[in-house]
């Protein structure tokens, strides 16, 4: 296993119908139909979400080796509720997902071996998962990436920091890079919306605070920016090839598996960036994080196949 994914695994309840989703299983989903295959950590009830969820691993051919079953804890749920001025998202608390153990975690993690692990914030807001978590990261030599993704009332400024600590890679949006300068940088740029100028120093302040070897920030339709600790800075543009937006739901994670996915192929990394944000931008024209039919990402992966053999990417 190239990348190994820990956190949440969950449905976003609309009513009238169930999707599976989470940060983590998105992205983890994405690698797998990309072709890098994906170590889910994650833990699930024994209910008709949890099969839910199973089922989306078979239909992506993904390994269950990290997959928990809880007998007593349901699988995690977010209430979605519609409204006039969009949707409203109620993370439940109690959920399977926040009592991963960490004995069978470590276990398939060391027999993994990944060259990349994968966390974030959600999955941390109960003590038992969180230390699993801390585990896991101390014990392993992988590259770490840190995909923020900050919900209200699902984390503590404490957790954040010990994530941050930990992290080599850190993956932000705007929103979620203002709230670390005003934590950890209250004195360095002020950026009003990540103002693109300013992105590079006020990055390198956390960058070196956190002995970080690198920041990625996604601009929604102004693309992205990747800074490095050795003073790289690329810098992404929207998309050529525009797409109709359905919405956004997914569109950092689909980056996320996109720019891991590079990582471990050995891309360049401006290559990386280009298609991690082109793709982002593809899942953008979907309802939901992910395609329904797998034939989404044929286009991708045979454009990137024949690239890779000398012809036109």
């Amino acid at each position: 296993m190239s990348v190994a994914m820990f956190g949440e695994a969950l449905v976003d309840d609309f009513g009238s119908e169930q999707v599976v989703g989470g940060a983590p299983f998105n992205a983890a989903r994405n690698l797998a139909a990309l072709g890098t295959p994906a170590l889910m950590i994650t833990r699930i009830g024994q209910d008709a979400n949890g099969e839910a969820v199973r089922a989306e691993f078979q239909r992506y051919g993904m390994a269950q080796w990290g997959l928990q079953t809880d007998d007593a804890w349901p699988t995690g749920r977010v209430v979605v509720e519609r409204s006039q001025h969009g949707h409203a998202f109620h993370i439940l608390p109690g959920q399977a997902y926040d009592h991963i153990e960490a004995a069978p975690a470590r276990m398939v993690l060391e027999q993994a071996r990944p060259q990349v692990l994968y966390f974030g914030t959600l999955a941390q807001r109960h003590l038992t998962s969180r230390s699993a978590l801390v585990e896991l990261l101390e014990a392993s030599q992988a590259t770490r990436y840190l995909d923020l993704n900050l919900r209200e009332g699902q984390y503590t400024e404490r957790s954040v920091y010990e994530s941050l600590r930990h992290a080599d890679i850190l993956k932000v949006n705007e929103e979620e890079l203002a709230a670390l300068l005003a934590w950890y940088a209250p004195s360095g740029p002020q950026l009003v919306r990540a103002h693109d100028p300013g992105l590079p120093a006020a990055c390198s302040l956390l960058i070196e605070k956190f002995d970080l070897q690198a920041m990625v920030v996604t601009l929604g339709p102004r693309g992205a920016m990747y800074i490095g600790a050795d003073g790289r800075v690329i810098r992404e543009h929207g998309n050529e090839e525009p797409y109709k937006l359905v919405d956004t739901v997914g569109a950092g994670d689909a980056f996320s598996a996109v720019f891991l996915h590079g990582y471990v192929q050995g891309w360049d990394l401006a290559l990386t960036m280009a298609r991690a944000n082109a793709f982002a931008g593809a899942v953008c024209s979907l309802s939901g994080a992910v395609p329904q039919d797998m034939a989404f990402y044929e286009p991708w992966t045979q454009r990137w196949q024949a690239a890779a053999e000398g012809a036109p990417r």
